[in-house]
């Protein structure tokens, strides 16, 4: 008997986690469930696991990825890591075209912003700190605990620091940390911006609906927010919008 097909998901985001189970149940690549591995980067101390097999840490690399996918045969490589993750992705873009294994991104599209919405766009956070000074001394800050290096020189301002896990130095030498994981509703997140007096909210454009209702809050009491663009998908990697149409690429190429 043919062996199932072996299908590596990239990332322990909520799209991967759904496309996980949907691959365990046969619903996602045909007749016959294939084998999947999901692997964890392992930044985040008790991740939430998805189903099939499950593998946490690095490859070594792209050359490292690509050797494992040769050993485990693996038949195709679903990047669903998060938007920001960006050597991961060109990583993983290299060792498919090593390995010969086709690639496809699952991205959740983009925010878009809105009437009343006064966001200002920069292209890294070094940039969301210079455009922070202006716009207000206290600051809600959801850009992940790995980050915090590019806001530790300014003094004035105030943090409220949102993370899963504890954050690492350098950090904001005024700074409180609130530890919580999504999601989060418009209720809860209007509270803390009240709670907290703050002024503007920085953010990464993560996409999906998971965090989304911070901005609204943010439009509805009138804060300027500072917005992180995501990195682009390495050239030439298809993307997908969504679990439905991950699943509809992987049935054309697994039969």
């Amino acid at each position: 008997m043919t062996a199932a097909p072996h299908v590596l998901i990239l990332g322990g985001t909520t799209e991967a986690r759904l496309l996980a189970a949907a691959l365990a149940t046969g619903d996602g690549a045909g007749a016959r469930p294939p084998r999947v591995t999901s692997s964890l980067a392992g930044r985040v101390a008790e991740p939430r696991l998805p189903a099939g097999e499950v593998r946490v840490g690095g490859f070594g690399g792209p050359d490292g990825l690509a050797r494992w996918m040769r050993e485990q045969q693996v038949d195709a490589l679903i990047d669903a890591t998060h938007p920001f993750a960006e050597t991961i992705s060109f990583n993983a873009a290299r060792a498919a075209a090593t390995a010969h294994v086709p690639l496809l991104a699952l991205r959740r599209p983009g925010w878009v912003p809105g009437p009343g919405d006064r966001w200002h766009p920069v292209a890294s956070l070094d940039e969301a700190a210079e455009t922070l000074v202006g716009l207000g001394e206290r600051v809600f800050l959801t850009t992940g605990r790995m980050g915090l290096a590019a806001f530790a020189h300014l003094a004035e301002h105030w943090f409220l620091v949102r993370s899963v896990d504890a954050p690492d130095a350098p950090a904001p030498p005024r700074m409180e940390v609130l530890l919580a994981r999504g999601p989060f509703d418009l209720a809860g997140e209007a509270e803390l911006l009240r709670r907290h007096r703050i002024d503007v909210l920085v953010t990464k454009d993560s996409g999906g609906q998971a965090t989304a209702a911070k901005l609204t809050a943010a439009r509805q009491a009138g804060l300027p927010v500072v917005v992180v663009r995501r990195p682009p998908v390495p050239a030439g990697v298809p993307v997908a919008d969504d679990v439905p149409e991950a699943a509809r690429w992987l049935r054309a190429r697994l039969g």
